[in-house]
């Protein structure tokens, strides 16, 4: 792929009680691409379509994640959604409820745009 990142986002998300991975997973995609936003599109005139989306979800248990829900939250680009393990599992001592931690990387990447821009 001749493709560049040019933005990477880094998200954390959680569900205390239920045990929901993921819900746990939809806040740590959630938080990551709230921290950020792309004028780069309305600033050069590229095409958003253009950009590819490659979000990386990390929980202790991977098998409990639909990707393809996850991928229909990004609003922008051609995405894809993969869960590894990852994130934490935290039990309570009182009550032996065991919280969810999950954490998102959002990556953004537009062909190569070497021959277009010029540092000057």
């Amino acid at each position: 792929m001749n493709d560049q990142r040019f933005i990477i986002e880094m998200g954390m998300g959680n569900d205390l009680h239920g045990m929901d991975y993921q819900k746990a997973a939809r806040r740590a995609i959630e938080d990551a691409f709230r921290h950020s936003t792309l004028p780069i599109f309305g600033a050069t005139g590229l095409d958003h379509r253009d950009m590819r989306v490659q979000v990386t979800v990390g929980v202790q248990d991977p098998a409990q994640i639909d990707t393809d829900a996850m991928a229909q939250m990004l609003p922008r680009g051609t995405v894809s959604v993969s869960a590894v393990k990852g994130g934490q599992n935290v039990t309570n001592p009182d009550n032996g409820e065991t919280l969810v931690i999950a954490t998102a990387a959002v990556e953004a990447f537009l062909p190569f745009q070497g021959d277009t821009w010029r540092a000057v």
